[in-house]
C-alpha cells in the first residue's frame, strides 16, 4: 500500500510538473507574440538630397498700368453720357459733354469785344499817324503826337487782352466735351444726364484704367530685402535685374497665364509696417485683370541640393520643429530640425538637423509615434504598390 501512495504522489508530482512547464512555454509565446504584435508597421524615407523649387506667396493688389481719374475742367449739367461702365476707349474719345450754352455764348460775347478792340486799334493807329505827319510838319507838339501813340499802345493792349479772353472762352467751350485722356477702359459713372458737373467735386465722373498692363502691388519685409541684397552686398538695382520671373494667383485660386517682372522696389521702409512695396508689370492683352483686383505674388525659391521631407514628418515643441529619425535598432529619436521659411504647403527645405541616408518616419506622427518606440520601417512606394496589387488583379 506504502509503494502504491508513494508511486501515486509520484505521478502526481510529475503532472503539476508538465502542466507547469507547459504553461508557462504558452505565456512566453504569447507574450513574444504580443511583442512582435506591439511593433507598428509605418512608413520610413531614407532622406536624400535634390533641387527644390518652392513658391513663397505675397497677397497682391491689382492696378492698371495708368489709372486716371476723370473731372470736369468747367462747371455745368451733363448733357450727355457717350460711354458706359466697362468700354474700352481711345484717346480722345468724347466721354461726356457739358450744357454748352453759356460757354458758346461766353466765345460769340468775347469774339466781339475782340472784333470792338481790333476797330479801335484801327482808329488809333489811324489817329497816330496823322498825328506824326502833323508833328514832321510842326504844325503840332511834339505832346499831341504822344497822346496818340499811348492811344494806340492802349488800344492794343485792349485787343490782347480781348484776344486772351477768346482763348479761354473758346477753351471753356472745349471742356464742355469730355475726352479720354488715354486709351483704356471706363470705370463706374456715379452721374448721368442732368447731373451737375464741377471741378470742386470730391467724385470723379469716373475713372479710365490703361489694363493693357497691370502692376501688381505687393510687399517684402526688411529681412526679405536683406536675403535679396545678400546683406547689401548687391545693390537694389542689381537685385531686382537678377529677379526670376513672379506668378500670380487669382483670388479663386487659379494661376494667371502669363508671367511678370519685378519692375520697381521702394527705397523706403515703412516704420509701421516694417516692410517695402514691390511692383510686378504684368501684360493683359485679353483685358482679364482689372484695377483693384486681388491675388498673390508667387516668388520661386530655388535650393540645389537641398534635403526635402514632407510637413506631415514633423512636429513642434516650443515653436521648434523636429521629426523621428530611426537608429540602427529600427528605434524612434526625436530629432530638431530646421528648415527654410518658405514652403509649397506639403513640404519643407531643411536647412539643418537631417543628412543623406538618415531615415525619417512619416506616419503616425502627433497621433500614436513618440519617442523610443520600435518601429517595423515600410518603405512608402512598396507600400503604395502593394495596395494596387489587389485592383490591378481584378
Amino acid at each position: 500500500m506504502k509503494a502504491n501512495k508513494k508511486i501515486k504522489m509520484l505521478s502526481i508530482s510529475c503532472l503539476s510538473f508538465a502542466l507547469a512547464a507547459f504553461a508557462l512555454t504558452s505565456c512566453g509565446g504569447q507574450q513574444q507574440q504580443n511583442q512582435q504584435a506591439a511593433v507598428p508597421s509605418l512608413e520610413v524615407i531614407t532622406v536624400k538630397t535634390s533641387d527644390s523649387e518652392l513658391n513663397h506667396n505675397y497677397p497682391a493688389t491689382i492696378k492698371g498700368k495708368t489709372d486716371i481719374d476723370i473731372r470736369p475742367q468747367v462747371t455745368g449739367f451733363i448733357t450727355k453720357v457717350h460711354v458706359d461702365e466697362g468700354q474700352r476707349v481711345h484717346k480722345g474719345q468724347v466721354l461726356f459733354t457739358i450744357d454748352q450754352v453759356q460757354f458758346q455764348a461766353a466765345v460769340d460775347n468775347a469774339q466781339a469785344a475782340v472784333n470792338s478792340a481790333r476797330t479801335a486799334v484801327s482808329t488809333a493807329e489811324l489817329t497816330e499817324a496823322n498825328k506824326r505827319k502833323l508833328l514832321d510838319k510842326n504844325i503840332i507838339s511834339e505832346y499831341e503826337w504822344q497822346m496818340a501813340a499811348n492811344q494806340l499802345a492802349q488800344a492794343k493792349s485792349q485787343l490782347a487782352q480781348a484776344q486772351a479772353a477768346l482763348t479761354q472762352a473758346r477753351k471753356n467751350l472745349a471742356y464742355t466735351s469730355v475726352t479720354a485722356p488715354s486709351d483704356g477702359v471706363i470705370g463706374t459713372i456715379p452721374n448721368r444726364e442732368g447731373s451737375l458737373a464741377s471741378p470742386s467735386s470730391v467724385q470723379p465722373l469716373t475713372t479710365v484704367s490703361d489694363n493693357s498692363q497691370v502692376y501688381a502691388y505687393f510687399s517684402l519685409n526688411e529681412k526679405d530685402i536683406l536675403d535679396l541684397t545678400d546683406n547689401g552686398t548687391t545693390s537694389l538695382n542689381q537685385a531686382i535685374g537678377q529677379m526670376p520671373e513672379v506668378g500670380l494667383v487669382l483670388a479663386n485660386g487659379s494661376t494667371y497665364p502669363l508671367k511678370g517682372k519685378v519692375a520697381t522696389m521702394s527705397g523706403v521702409i515703412d516704420n509701421a509696417t516694417g516692410s517695402s512695396t514691390v511692383r510686378a508689370l504684368f501684360d493683359n492683352p485679353s483685358g482679364m485683370l482689372h484695377s483693384g483686383n486681388t491675388g498673390q505674388i508667387t516668388f520661386p525659391v530655388t535650393s540645389h541640393d537641398a534635403i526635402i521631407i514632407p510637413q506631415k514628418a514633423t512636429f513642434e515643441i516650443q515653436d521648434l520643429k523636429y521629426v523621428y529619425t530611426l537608429n540602427d535598432s529600427n528605434m524612434t529619436v526625436a530629432t530638431p530640425i530646421q528648415v527654410l521659411p518658405v514652403s509649397d504647403g506639403k513640404n519643407y527645405v531643411v536647412t539643418s538637423g537631417l543628412k543623406p541616408g538618415d531615415r525619417v518616419v512619416t506616419e503616425g506622427i502627433g497621433i500614436s509615434v513618440r519617442g523610443d518606440m520600435p518601429v517595423t520601417p515600410v518603405d512608402p512606394a512598396a507600400k503604395e504598390a502593394a495596395a494596387a496589387q489587389p485592383a490591378v488583379a481584378q
